[in-house]
């Protein structure tokens, strides 16, 4: 049994859809239930199947969680470059954006938060499936962030993975290259 933490973390991923915001959140939030005692996934979206704006929200606690819904974050991971400014007035002074670099046109107009730039997709394209920048950024939330075991993570991947061998190991090398870009980022 995992030891459990006396601390609150909240997160809101957010992108467009169709590139694994929502997966990568639930994927998350599920880990965190070995660790906290209060977790709370909260997604959002539009009526489009793929493209329009989405995000979920994560708080995991060990004290009681009075809302899911909250404004501001301490982290905002946004998956498309191009909607930083769409998310920027999510993250709390003192935060921090991880954002994919991969269509970053607008330059940060807050100065009181960390910017991070990731570039996951570019990565994914590299490993031959873009499909997975998704969890590239997740291991680096990870691994800047360090809220949470990464062996939680690769947890909850084999548990929701286990019949698909190949997407499986996918997944994985994904998360672990983001947990590698994390560490690196951190220097």
């Amino acid at each position: 049994m995992e030891e459990k933490s006396n601390s609150r973390t909240d997160v809101i991923m957010a992108g467009l859809g169709g590139m694994g915001v929502l997966m990568a959140g639930q994927i998350l939030a599920w880990a965190a239930l070995k660790k906290y005692e209060h977790v709370s996934w909260l997604p959002s979206y539009g009526v489009e199947k793929r493209g329009g704006l989405c995000e979920c929200i994560v708080i995991f606690s060990d004290q009681d969680i009075a809302s899911p819904l909250i404004d501001r974050a301490q982290t905002v991971v946004v998956f498309d470059g191009s909607q930083l400014k769409t998310f920027e007035s999510r993250v709390l002074p003192g935060g921090m954006i991880l954002v994919e670099s991969s269509g970053l046109e607008e330059e940060q107009e807050r100065r009181d938060y960390e910017l991070v730039k990731i570039p996951g997709l570019e990565i994914a394209v590299s490993m031959g499936i873009r499909q997975i920048s998704n969890l590239i950024l997740l291991g680096t939330y990870v691994s800047i962030r360090d809220t949470m075991p990464s062996e939680l993570i690769e947890e909850e991947l084999k548990r929701r993975f286990r019949t698909k061998k190949t997407i499986l190991e996918c997944n994985q090398n994904a998360f672990r290259r983001g947990l590698e870009l994390g560490r690196n980022t951190k220097k």
